[in-house]
Parts: C-alpha cells; sequence; structure tokens
C-alpha cells in the first residue's frame, strides 16, 4: 500500500461510542468515575460540575458490558440511576451498563448515549 492511501485503510478494532455519565448531588465537591474502562482508577475520569450540583462527564467505549462506581468526595458509591448492579468483592454492588455498537450509518460524532439509564439489558439480578 502507498503511505499516502493511510486514510483509506479499512478501520481496524471496534468503533467507539460516546457515551455521557450524568450525576445529580447538590453536596458533592468532587465526583469521578472508577471502573472497569479505566481500570479502576478513582482519579482517572473526573465529572465535571453544571452547577446546581449536576456532574457530568463524556467518554468514549468500545462496545461491551462495563461495571463502574462513582466517587463521591473520596467515597465510593454504585451510581442511584443505574439501571443494573452486580455484587463487589468489598461488600458493596457495582453499577452496570452495555455499551452497543452503532450501526455505519451512525455518525458516532453526533449521537450522544447517556448511561445509565433504563435501557441497558440486564446482566443479573439487582442486589
Amino acid at each position: 500500500m502507498n503511505p499516502q492511501d493511510h486514510n483509506k485503510a479499512p478501520v481496524v478494532g471496534p468503533r467507539l461510542v460516546p457515551v455521557r455519565f450524568e450525576f445529580a448531588d447538590a453536596a458533592a465537591a468532587q465526583v469521578y468515575i472508577a471502573g472497569t474502562f479505566n481500570e479502576w482508577k478513582p482519579t482517572r475520569n473526573s465529572m465535571d460540575s453544571s452547577g446546581g450540583g449536576h456532574w457530568h462527564e463524556s467518554s468514549v467505549l468500545a462496545p461491551g458490558v462495563y461495571e463502574y462506581c462513582l466517587v463521591v468526595d473520596g467515597k465510593w458509591m454504585a451510581d442511584p440511576l443505574a439501571a443494573d448492579y452486580v455484587p463487589n468483592a468489598f461488600g458493596g454492588r457495582n453499577s452496570v451498563f452495555e455499551v452497543l455498537a452503532l450501526p455505519h450509518a451512525v455518525q458516532p460524532e453526533k449521537q450522544t448515549i447517556l448511561f445509565p439509564k433504563n435501557t441497558t439489558k440486564p446482566k443479573s439480578k439487582n442486589v
């Protein structure tokens, strides 16, 4: 292949899908998301304040099933809006969501998928 044709090469691997996390807590000073998508690093994905106690964070993830917790002012907690949960090794629970692959016709930069919401497929019974 001619090196100048590198932009015409087929995309290898799964297409990344935009996701948006939202959380509300008027008393929170810092909110992070830690989960299987970021190696459970509690300060890697900081949520931004929208004011009025509303927090959000946008990412792009490969299709798959993910577990996560919110870290609110240093305290780990399951997302109260999550549609599904699984028990964790610490006696608590992790929130669960699924990122579905987008059809090729959809332009990811124009689509926002809000997680969590009640459109995920249950993977286990709520704990």
